[in-house]
Formats: C-alpha cells, structure tokens, sequence
C-alpha cells in the first residue's frame, strides 16, 4: 500500500515536522509538502525520506497560509496512493481528492483562528487588525469547509483533542506523537539548562530569559531557529536585542548535537503558551533530565509534577523559584523521568496509527 502524507512545510524543523518524518520513515510514505529546508531535513537525520514539494509560499502573512491552502486544494495525487495523512494547518485543503484519509492534528485547529484569535488581534493596529479580521473569517471558513472531506480526525494530545470538539464538534482518539527513545543518553547534570522551540510568540521565550536574567549563576541554552516572513522574525529580533550574558540562542543543530545537548544538560525548560503535546519534554525525559514546565496543555500530560519535574503558573518569579528547586539536586528526577518517556516510543505510536488507518480501510488491511 502507498502511503502519502500532506504537510504544511519542512523549513524550519520543530517537533511536528519530526513526527511526520518519523511517520514517513516507518511507513514508508512520501511526504507532500511546500517549502522545504532538506538542510534541516538532513540535520534531523530524515535524508532518506521522499519529499515531493508543491512549491515555496509567499513569505508574507497571511498570504503564506493562503497560497499554502491553495497549492494542496489544487493538487491532485489520487490515482498515485491508497492512503492519505494530512498534519497540521493547511494540508488538509487537499482532503476532497484524497480520500480514504486522517488527519494528525498537532496544532489544535488552527490556533489563531480560535484560541490564540484575541490575542493576536490584541497586537496588531488599526488597519492591520481589520486586515486580520477579514482574513480568518474568510479562511476559517474554507478551513472547515475542507475539514468535512476529512473522513478521521487523530489528537496527539488531550489538550488538542478538547479544542477538536470544542471548535470543530468531531471527536478524535488520542495518539500521543513518537518520541525515539533509544537514542536519547545520560552524560551528566552539566552547567546548562536547555529550551528546545522555534523562536515563535507562543513559546514565551521572554518569560524564560527573564528568569535567567534574575540567575546570573545559572545558564540557559536556546536551541530553534524561525521559518522567516511572518511574525516569528521580528520576536526572535527582539529578543536578540537585549540578553543577557547567561543566555544563549544557538539557533538550529543537528540531531546528534541535539542529543549531546540533551545528554548533557541540568534540566530542560519550556514555556509554550498551552502547548498541545511538547515532543523536546519528552526527549529531555528520556535523557533523564527533569522538566520544568507550565501548568497547562500537553504538560499536564507528559510532566508528573514533583517527580519529573516542576509544573508552575506563566509568572517569572514562580520559575525562577522553580529553576533553584531543581538545580539543588538534578538527578533526584532521573529514574522517574526514564521511565515516564517509554509511554511514548514509536512503536507505541505507529501501533495505534495502523490500527486507526485499518479502522478506515476496511476490510482493507494495512500491515
């Protein structure tokens, strides 16, 4: 059976853009996307996946979303595969040719469409926020319109799962994303905490580098680099503009300085904005290093707090509180942190894919 996988873009490599190239790999699929960074691709370890591009986007919002929603709506793959996975915010546009299919839904229907739509609009001025307002009406409701031809929607988190019924009234099976868990390793509780995102608003790197501000005995490493042509270039700007000393951004690695990083680390941070699942948490656990992470989205579901690390509310003061509680003693988190991580290994996750793509199939199998 010929798999294919629709995807927004693999330009700059985050945490979704890794569960679809791990799904490719293991399935054997193609991936059918926009713009693509194979520089990134290749850093990630994914050179031998097969990456078909419909074609770069506009860099400029939103008319990158809209020439992206274009591309897949226009496309047609049909006579070439038996199966189709769309991931993320736009891929699915071309779900009306591309049936029988799923959706893997990683960021929670589009977040600035719904949850993050205020706050959004809260930034912008005058003429841009009626810009803003004209194009999510005008997208959200193709968005939805194309989400019908979706024949199953999967969460890969709880969190995600609550906003698919809330905004979309679908239900959805959670499927918590894969994390390869063999080749994450102990070295040692090093002089470095560690932040794995794209250089996005959501993340609230500002809250992190505040914090650190405030430890100058303590050291922050921020690996993650930006797509370019939206909002995320101008935040990652500011934040450059004023660090200090005991803060790093280090922009993109490769997987393997990935892993040395998280190898060699005291302890990981992260401070999304209701993160739908996290996959670097996970990968920080499976390193035996504790988390330390917001009380809210996929957190609540991947972070045991006081056992795998500390959950605590968006506030500068209450993380700083939290980075002094673990760095007195790191390695007190380690064997519970191990063992929580191998709840989400990839044979976990591509086990109850296939059984959710059969479900779909019948009385088609796919083994």
């Amino acid at each position: 059976m010929k798999i294919a996988i629709f995807h927004d873009y693999l330009s700059a490599i985050g945490g979704g853009d890794k569960v679809v190239l791990t799904l490719a790999r293991e399935l054997g699929a193609d991936i059918i996307t926009t713009d693509v960074n194979m520089d990134s691709v290749r850093k990630m370890g994914f050179e031998n996946v097969n990456i078909i591009s419909l074609g770069g986007t506009v860099k400029i919002p939103p008319l990158k979303q809209i020439s992206a929603s274009i591309k897949f709506a226009l496309c047609d793959f049909s006579k070439k595969y038996d199966f189709f996975i769309f991931s993320n915010n736009w891929a699915h546009f071309a779900s009306k040719k591309h049936r029988p299919n799923l959706m893997y839904c990683q960021s929670a229907p589009v977040r600035v469409f719904y949850d993050f739509y205020d706050m959004y609009l809260d930034q912008l001025s005058f003429l841009p926020s009626i810009m803003f307002r004209i194009w999510v009406k005008l997208h959200r409701r193709a968005y939805e319109h194309y989400m019908k031809d979706v024949c199953l929607i999967v969460a890969n988190s709880i969190s995600a799962q609550k906003r698919v019924k809330k905004y979309l009234n679908r239900d959805s099976p959670v499927i918590y994303p894969p994390i390869d868990i063999a080749k994450f390793k102990f070295e040692e509780y090093g002089d470095f905490w560690l932040s794995v995102n794209r250089l996005y608003p959501e993340k609230r790197l500002e809250l992190q580098i505040e914090a650190f501000r405030k430890l100058p005995q303590e050291r922050l490493l921020i690996v993650g680099g930006y797509a370019g042509g939206d909002n995320s270039s101008t935040y990652a700007d500011d934040l450059i503009k004023d660090l200090p000393q005991n803060v790093r951004l280090i922009g993109n690695v490769t997987d393997n300085e990935l892993i040395d990083l998280y190898a060699r680390c005291k302890a990981f941070i992260i401070t999304s904005i209701d993160e739908p699942f996290g996959m670097a948490p996970v990968e920080a656990m499976a390193s035996g290093k504790a988390v330390l992470g917001m009380r809210e989205g996929g957190c609540l579901e991947t972070v045991i707090d006081g056992s795998t690390g500390l959950l605590v509310e968006p506030e500068v003061s209450k993380i700083v509180s939290a980075i002094n509680i673990i760095s007195r003693e790191p390695a007190k988190y380690k064997e519970k942190c191990t063992e929580q991580a191998r709840k989400f290994s990839v044979d976990i996750f591509l086990d109850k894919m296939k059984k959710e793509i059969n479900a779909i199939l019948k009385p088609v199998k796919y083994e």
